[in-house]
């Protein structure tokens, strides 16, 4: 196992049972400090849980957790005040102004300093963009502003980590683009942040790590990079001539796949990574059959992610 050294969040063999039933199963978490990682996975995967347990929020079964160089649970009060969260969506009191709120929250921490509280507050809310609604009162608020208002209650401490339970997870495009935005804007100051997510394309566009959880196990794990090299290439072929595409393509030692669209055959077949389809090309073209079109694809994450975690997505019940 990799040494947690350099790593914000590191867990071993992390595992949460409920009853009979094991929800998240002998984990290796290894969140590069700096990063901004990405939790990704289908509703129920066990990511929720997870962070539960990162955060002291619920006890593990089984296996080791260290946040920030701490061993959670017994060294919470070392690692928390450096860590800000927010899961499960924000709770606020709606007929308190954003202010107010983040007074009173900050008021029940043990770790902070009331001579700094208004000071910290309104530094808050700026990196959050709330400056000019830090007077209305919440239920005057759209959901992205309080996903925001929720952030700026992490962030009025200074913190190492961030810790983000879905936090674009009913928002309309422009409430997703503002909280990407913050994302981004944090992560430029050094933070790490752990952003959970099951839509993968706020991964693919916010995080450089990923982690992809399935049915309580971690799937795959590493750089976007290194998640990305490793999605299969495909040579595709759109021709209406289906015996001799397929005994061309059989010929050149390949096992293509076929189906029938639009009255047109479309011949897949898997690649190693760095194939040059040119002279496939000039065989097909040779045995003069119609091509409608002739591609070295590579698979999508999308398509890695459904691979990996199944169709229809395969979670925990």
């Amino acid at each position: 196992m990799t040494s947690a050294e350099n790593y914000a969040v590191w867990t071993s063999e992390l595992t949460k049972q409920f009853g009979g039933q094991t929800a998240v199963n002998k984990i290796n978490l290894a969140v590069p400090k700096g990063s901004v990682f990405g939790f990704l996975g289908p509703n129920g995967s066990g990511k929720t849980t997870t962070i539960r347990m990162l955060l002291g929020l619920a006890d593990a079964t089984d296996g080791e957790i260290e946040l920030l160089g701490n061993k959670m649970p017994k060294q919470a009060e070392q690692a928390l005040p450096r860590v800000g969260a927010l899961v499960e969506g924000p709770a606020f009191y709606p007929y308190l102004s954003g202010k107010v709120n983040l007074r009173r929250l900050d008021s029940a921490s043990k770790n902070a300093d009331p001579k700094t509280r208004e000071q910290r507050i309104d530094r808050a809310l700026a990196k959050v963009g709330l400056t000019n609604a830090a007077n209305k009162k919440v239920h005057k608020y759209s959901l992205g502003m309080k996903q925001r208002l929720g952030i700026a209650n992490a962030l009025l401490q200074e913190r190492d980590l961030l810790v983000l339970d879905e936090p674009t997870n009913g928002l309309d495009p422009q409430g997703t683009r503002e909280v990407r935005n913050l994302i981004r804007s944090l992560s430029s100051d050094g933070t790490t942040i752990l952003v959970s997510s099951h839509l993968l394309s706020e991964i693919e566009q916010l995080c450089s790590h990923v982690a992809v959880m399935s049915a309580g196990k971690i799937v795959a794990q590493g750089s976007l990079a290194e998640l990305q090299a490793q999605n299969q290439t495909y040579l595709k072929v759109v021709t209406p001539d289906a015996e001799k595409t397929l005994k061309a393509l059989t010929d050149a030692g390949m096992k293509p796949k076929q189906e029938t669209k639009h009255g047109l055959e479309i011949f897949t077949s898997e690649v190693e990574h760095g194939f040059d389809g040119d002279e496939v090309l000039r065989k097909l073209l040779k045995a003069k059959i119609k091509i409608k079109s002739f591609a070295v694809e590579q698979a999508s994450l999308e398509d890695r992610f459904v691979d990996l975690t199944g169709e229809g997505f395969d979670v925990v019940q």
